[in-house]
Parts: structure tokens; C-alpha cells; sequence
């Protein structure tokens, strides 16, 4: 997997002060995508045991709440086969810290194990060791400046333990505007 960037200190995607993993490679190319360059599986730099040591390590100031994993596209299978044990990692270590993923497949096409673009034996361990899933495409006709922590309408903030234990979708405080 590779990774177009990652931004310490970010404070735009996600709750608090948080550390985000940009990766790459993305096959919804969704219209007017705030980061087509990371669409290419192979933009960026190498996500490598070095790269991972450094977020691990970014992540363990108190001021830090946690990682956002965005892209490019998370949740595409041959991403998720790096990402399910950099998370389980990161529970391990630093259990304290959330971790949030956007994605353009809904928690719908996630949990769907007859949908092969997306769910694969990872996507289920990858949910579980969550906090939070911003699911959905970008819409530009739905695009809305004014929601919190995500660009469209469409798009839900989802609290993914309380979607788990429930059996039905729970959005996340964060789903409201403000």
C-alpha cells in the first residue's frame, strides 16, 4: 500500500487534534474529489514498518485523540490487508486513541460479504477495532459547507461501536452540523 501524505496536528478530520493517514489508490473517482491524485494505488510513498513506527509515535502525546485513516479509498481490499494490522497495532499499543475512517462504500457495502468490491476476510476486523466510519461517496450536487467532518449530505458519521452492538446503524454525535 502506498500513501499520498500524512498530516500531524490535524485538526479537520476528525474529533480533537488527531494524526491522518492519507493512502492511496481509490476506485470511485467520485466527481469533483477534493484528492484525485491519491485515485493511483501507486501515488505516494510506501507505507512501510518505518512509516508506521512514526504515527505510532505521533499518536502518543495526550493532546493527540487518535488517527483518521482517509484517502484515496481506506477501505478498498488491498488496502485493507495493511491497514487491519497497523490498526490492530495501534489498539494494542495505544488503546486509548480513536480511530476513525472515512469511506466512499456505505456501512451497507461494507457489511455485505456478497459485495467483493469491497468487503473482503479483513473489512469485519478492521469495523470492530473502529470508533468511527464516515461512510459515502462524495456528492457534489449534495455538497454542504455547513455539516461537520464530512462534505456531502449523503455521507453519515457513524458510531461504529454502537452500530455493532445494536445491529442498526447509529450515527455518531459528530453527525449533527455543529
Amino acid at each position: 500500500m502506498n500513501y499520498g501524505e500524512i498530516k500531524f496536528t490535524d485538526v479537520a478530520n476528525g474529533a480533537g487534534c488527531r494524526t491522518s493517514l492519507f493512502v492511496s489508490g481509490c476506485t470511485h473517482h467520485c466527481k469533483e474529489c477534493f484528492n484525485p491524485m491519491t485515485w493511483d494505488f501507486n501515488y505516494g510513498e510506501e507505507f512501510t514498518r518505518e512509516v508506521e513506527d512514526g504515527i505510532i509515535e505521533s499518536l502518543k502525546p495526550e493532546y493527540i485523540n487518535g488517527l483518521t485513516i482517509l484517502g484515496g479509498e481506506p477501505m478498498e481490499p488491498s488496502n485493507q490487508k495493511v491497514l487491519r494490522p497497523f490498526i490492530k497495532r495501534i489498539k494494542e499499543e495505544l488503546p486509548e486513541k480513536t480511530i476513525w475512517i472515512y469511506s466512499g462504500y456505505t456501512w451497507e457495502e461494507l457489511t455485505d460479504e456478497a459485495n467483493e468490491r469491497c468487503h473482503s476476510e479483513d473489512t469485519m476486523a478492521i469495523l470492530e477495532s473502529i470508533d468511527v466510519l464516515v461512510d459515502g461517496e462524495f456528492m457534489i450536487d449534495r455538497k454542504n459547507i455547513m455539516l461537520r467532518f464530512r462534505g456531502s449530505s449523503n455521507q453519515r458519521v457513524i458510531d461504529v461501536k454502537e452500530t455493532i452492538r445494536t445491529g442498526n446503524v447509529v450515527l455518531s454525535q459528530y453527525n449533527d452540523r455543529e
